[in-house]
C-alpha cells in the first residue's frame, strides 16, 4: 500500500471512506485474491493513486473478508469500483477497465478549476449582486466550458433577469448531455412557465379582471404564470388550483398541467409540492 491507498474493512469504512470523501474523492475497490481481473485492475488503481498524489484516495476492500460490506453496497461482481464524494456514492464501474478509461473515470470526479469562481458567484447572488453574479459565472465557464453546474447556474440567473431567449439557448446546448437531470427538468419547467406569462402583463389589471369575474380563467391563468415567473409559487399554485376546481376542462386541463410543471420545478421534497399535490388530488376526485 502507498500513502494514497489503504485497506478498508467494516470497522473503519465510515472513517476512511465516508468521512474522508468530504476532503477528497475516495475510490473503493472491491476485490478478492482469487479474482484474475482484480489482479489486472489493482496495479492500475494503485499507480494512479500515487500519480495523483492525494487528489483522490484508494480504499481496497477484500470482498471475501467483508461480505456484509459488499452486500450493503450491492456488489454483484468484482472488481467493482465505487466512487464516493461528499459522503455519498456518485459513480461506479465493474470489470478491469484499461488505464485510459480508469483515468477518465477519476478525472470526472475531480473538482473543476472553475468551482471557486462558481462559489463566488453564488455568494454574489445571495447578496443580490446580479451583474457580478453573471460576470463570475461567465468567467467560470470560460475557464472550464464543461462545468455543468456553472452553466446551469447561469441559466437560472438569466431567468431571474428575464432573458428568456438566452436562457433557453444555453439550456438547449447542454440539455441532452447534462448529468443533473433533475435540475435540467426544473429549469425546463421554469422556462415553460415563463413562456406562459402574458407579454406585458399587468398584475393589477389581471386582478381587476378577476375581481369583476372570478370565472375569467384566462386572466387567472395569466396571473398564475406571471406569479410563477416571479417565483411566487404559492400564489401561482393557488390560482391554478382554483382553475381546476372551477373548470378542469379549461384550456385542455391547463390548470392541472401547469401545476405539474411547478411541481417539477420545485422538486418532490418541497413542502409546497406536498401540500398542493394533496389539494390537487382532492379537487380532481371530489
Amino acid at each position: 500500500m502507498s500513502a494514497y491507498s489503504i485497506d478498508v474493512t467494516e470497522t473503519n469504512f465510515m472513517q476512511e471512506v465516508i468521512e474522508a470523501s468530504h476532503r477528497a474523492p475516495v475510490l473503493v475497490d472491491f476485490w478478492a485474491p482469487w479474482c484474475g481481473p482484480c489482479r489486472s485492475l489493482g496495479p492500475i488503481l494503485e499507480k494512479l493513486a500515487a500519480e495523483y498524489q492525494g487528489r483522490f484516495r484508494l480504499a481496497k476492500v477484500n470482498s471475501d473478508e467483508n461480505q456484509a460490506l459488499a452486500g450493503q453496497f450491492g456488489v454483484r461482481g468484482i472488481p467493482n469500483v465505487k466512487a464516493f464524494v461528499g459522503g455519498k456514492m456518485v459513480n461506479e464501474f465493474t470489470g478491469a477497465l484499461p488505464e485510459s478509461a480508469v483515468r477518465e473515470f477519476i478525472d470526472a470526479l475531480m473538482p473543476s478549476p472553475a468551482e471557486p469562481l462558481r462559489l463566488e458567484a453564488q455568494a454574489a447572488r445571495a447578496r443580490g449582486e446580479a451583474d457580478a453574479t453573471r460576470k463570475l459565472l461567465l468567467q467560470a465557464i470560460r475557464l472550464d466550458p464543461k462545468h455543468e453546474q456553472a452553466r446551469l447556474d447561469l441559466v437560472d440567473v438569466l431567468l431571474d433577469a428575464g432573458d428568456l431567449a438566452e436562457a433557453q439557448r444555453l439550456l438547449g446546448e447542454i440539455a441532452d448531455s447534462a448529468k443533473d437531470r433533475s435540475r435540467i427538468d426544473a429549469l425546463s419547467a421554469r422556462i415553460a412557465l415563463a413562456q406562459g406569462a402574458p407579454a406585458g402583463a399587468d398584475e393589477s389589471a389581471l386582478n381587476a379582471r378577476l375581481a369583476a369575474d372570478p370565472a375569467d380563467h384566462e386572466a387567472r391563468l395569466g396571473l398564475a404564470n406571471l406569479l410563477a415567473a416571479r417565483q411566487d409559487y404559492r400564489g401561482a399554485l393557488e390560482h391554478l388550483l382554483e382553475i381546476v376546481r372551477r373548470d378542469r376542462a379549461f384550456g385542455d386541463d391547463i390548470g392541472r398541467k401547469t401545476m405539474l410543471q411547478v411541481f417539477s420545478l420545485l422538486g418532490p421534497d418541497s413542502e409546497l409540492v406536498r401540500t398542493y399535490r394533496g389539494e390537487l388530488s382532492r379537487a380532481i376526485n371530489r
